[in-house]
């Protein structure tokens, strides 16, 4: 019995058959120097996997088929919905797989299996391979090898999930309130989540999590989930009647959506698994490293932003601009980015999206003085962008309204006063980035974001005679942005869906930067900031100061207190800094300033978040990767009905002994307290903070 042993810090264990497809006997966090040989096979023998099973069903091992099939018994979710199309009277031909494997090649850390089934006319790739930071990642693609099309409806990976594992957790959302927490016990049954809307969406399950009972931030063992498509997804917890659970995913395929003539195959976006035996913060520990992977260049230095658009909206006045340049400077500010409103007629959300010129009254030179006065002031300068989008009243659609998304020759229901462009299509992907790139090139831009406001409803493709378009449109989303980033490398990219309703690791092998919600009110995004760190680093997480009274909320908060959100994060500017007084931007320029000397540990020290306490009360931190030093904001969010419990300091390194105070812009030699590790982790000190809506920050410094 030959096993592969994928990962050593999340490991999955494989196991080969030589008449039907591998197993996964075990899906896990491994144990301090990886799981030896002789281990991974007893995990196999004890979950029923070897080959010498006296009977073909699946049904009595407890491990996980690479593709479930009910040829074999299996009881479970298909992973494989599909059928042949030869002609009208033969629709749902081969429909029922028996995949045999012809060669499984193991390189370094993946592990690469081939399987026919020569009866169907399908052959299967499947892809196991461990990724930095320590997760796994999983695909599958099938290829069409018989006579007439294959009609793909769903390709899905499923991964075991030890028994011991009692709890599940995934997120859910609306517009300015992403990502909150929803949490149930593990039962018999499937339970299905997916998006609809041509994108992950706010209400998005963003990671599917099971642990044992009781696993918090620090502690328990956890397995994540997380489909990596900037499309339509969907995630998966299932338990059969048998014990067996799984997890995993795919994307959520629209009718039609796949079909796949002879020789052509269709690839299942990454599925990736990360394994801790600390908790959440142990699979966000996995996760982080990861996106940093992808971008090494992007923590040299994080600019803090100023983003003008609850500023001056759609106002695009240039003396007001230049104004508000200048202010953001004073105070301390490294990146300053336009909004919506700079372009053709756009006045409002109803007209001009999708022309992609510089307004006229910006003058003859465009944008240029605007920026040159920003680079003058020592600023970089960033514009936002919707390229996926067009109003009806625009020169663009009143062009070409053919190449909207649409569905039996109707035009869908307007959002926005917009339609989706269908960047399938390449003449419109064409056309895009050509009117993009000369605005990039002439105006000196240094930044994009890029949104994405309305849902894919109705989105079938014109290319198609107005089939579901969302899978291909996806693929023209990503071409765009590469083809983008390659013709313009300096720029710095962020990626925005109305707020947070793109938050995958798709988009994160490709922008440096993440709106994380178009909600800025400070107690909301005390949540929504935490919670999205689950997936995304704290230094992709586009964390900004607003207004004083939220424009979303109503909500009054403090300076101190906005700040203090937004400190652990990529900090910047949601406000009207013409309508601060003196007092607020001199407090605030000091906050930015101590910022700026401790950004580094904020975006390369590793997340911990407080486990064990009430509602109104929120401990986030990062340690520094050598634990010599730690950043805390202690929040009190609301009222508690007891007084605060105890300021514990996860994460240090127990034997040390650390100097620990609070600091702002107030201490120039702040109060401080020594004890270990230990005792700070154990014990920990009276709370800081215990007013609704206060922050402090305190610095954990080694001093041994």
């Amino acid at each position: 019995m030959t096993t592969h042993v994928i990962g050593t810090r999340t490991s999955l264990v494989v196991v080969e058959r030589p008449d039907r497809l591998p197993a996964l006997a075990w899906l896990g966090a491994a144990p301090a120097g990886g799981i030896r040989s002789d281990a991974a096979g007893d995990l196999a023998a004890l979950t029923g996997t070897p080959p010498e099973l006296p009977t073909p069903f699946e049904t009595l091992g407890r491990a996980v088929p690479l593709l479930g099939e009910v040829s074999r018994g299996w009881i479970g979710r298909r992973a494989l919905r599909g059928h042949r199309i030869v002609d009208a009277a033969s629709a749902g031909r081969d429909w029922s797989t028996r995949f045999a494997p012809v060669a499984i090649d193991r390189r370094d850390d993946a592990l690469v299996v081939e399987a026919v089934d020569a009866a169907a006319g399908l052959a299967l790739t499947t892809r196991i391979e461990a990724v930095a930071g320590g997760g796994v990642r999983m695909r599958h693609a099938v290829r069409n090898t018989g006579s007439g099309v294959y009609v793909v409806e769903s390709l899905e990976v499923a991964l075991p999930v030890p028994v011991t594992m009692s709890e599940q957790l995934d997120f859910t959302g609306r517009w300015a309130l992403e990502r909150m927490p929803q949490r149930r016990l593990i039962a018999d049954g499937t339970w299905v989540r997916e998006s609809t809307e041509g994108r992950p969406g706010w209400d998005s399950a963003t990671m599917l999590v099971a642990g044992e009972q009781g696993f918090g931030f620090g502690r328990g063992q956890v397995i994540g989930v997380h489909v990596a498509s900037a499309g339509e997804t969907r995630h998966v917890l299932e338990r059969q009647r048998t014990g067996i659970v799984t997890m995993g995913g795919g994307e959520a395929l629209g009718p039609g959506e796949v079909v796949l003539a002879v020789g052509e195959t269709y690839e299942t976006p990454w599925v990736y698994a990360f394994a801790a035996d600390d908790g959440l913060d142990g699979i966000a520990a996995q996760t982080h490293a990861l996106v940093r992977s992808w971008h090494p260049d992007a923590l040299s230095e994080r600019p803090v932003t100023s983003n003008v658009w609850e500023a001056v909206y759609h106002d695009h006045d240039v003396d007001r601009l230049a104004e508000l340049a200048r202010l953001a400077a004073e105070v301390g500010v490294e990146r300053f980015v336009l909004d919506d409103g700079w372009f053709s007629s756009r006045r409002d959300d109803s007209r001009g999206l999708g022309d992609w010129v510089v307004s006229e009254h910006f003058g003859p030179e465009g944008l240029r003085p605007l920026s040159d006065l920003v680079h003058d002031l020592g600023m970089r300068f960033g514009l936002w962008l919707e390229p996926e989008m067009v109003n009806i009243d625009s020169d663009l659609y009143r062009a070409h309204p053919e190449w909207i998304l649409s569905t039996g020759g109707r035009v869908p229901v307007p959002m926005r006063a917009q339609e989706v462009l269908d960047l399938a299509r390449p003449e419109v992907a064409d056309h895009l980035f050509a009117q993009i790139s000369r605005v990039l090139a002439d105006s000196g831009v240094d930044y994009v974001k890029w949104d994405h406001n309305r849902q894919l409803f109705d989105a079938g493709s014109g290319t198609r005679g107005g089939a579901s378009g969302i899978h291909a449109h996806t693929r023209g989303y990503i071409a765009l942005l590469e083809r983008l980033r390659a013709a313009h490398p300096g720029i710095v990219w962020e990626g925005c869906a109305s707020g947070g309703a793109r938050v995958d690791l798709d988009t994160l092998t490709r922008v440096e930067r993440l709106w994380t919600s178009d909600g800025t009110d400070a107690l909301s995004r005390q949540r929504i900031q935490r919670w999205t760190a689950q997936l995304a680093p704290l230094a992709w997480i586009g964390a900004h100061i607003s207004a004083p009274r939220n424009h979303q909320t109503g909500r009054v908060s403090d300076l101190d207190f906005r700040v203090l959100t937004a400190f652990l994060g990529d900090l910047g500017i949601e406000w009207d800094l013409s309508s601060a007084t003196a007092e607020e931007r001199s407090r605030l320029r000091d906050w930015i300033g101590l910022y700026r000397r401790h950004r580094r540990l904020v975006h390369t020290g590793r997340l911990v978040r407080g486990d064990d306490l009430p509602d109104g009360v929120a401990v986030t931190g990062v340690v520094a990767e050598d634990r010599a030093e730690a950043l805390f904001v202690y929040a009190q969010l609301e009222e508690t009905v007891a007084d605060p419990p105890p300021f514990r300091l996860p994460g240090l390194e127990p034997s040390a002994r650390y100097r620990v105070s609070i600091v702002s812009p107030d201490d120039a030699e702040p109060a401080a307290t020594e004890a270990s590790g230990f005792a700070l982790a154990a014990v920990g000190l009276l709370p800081p903070a215990r007013w609704p809506q206060t922050a402090r920050l305190v610095h954990a410094v080694r001093v041994d």
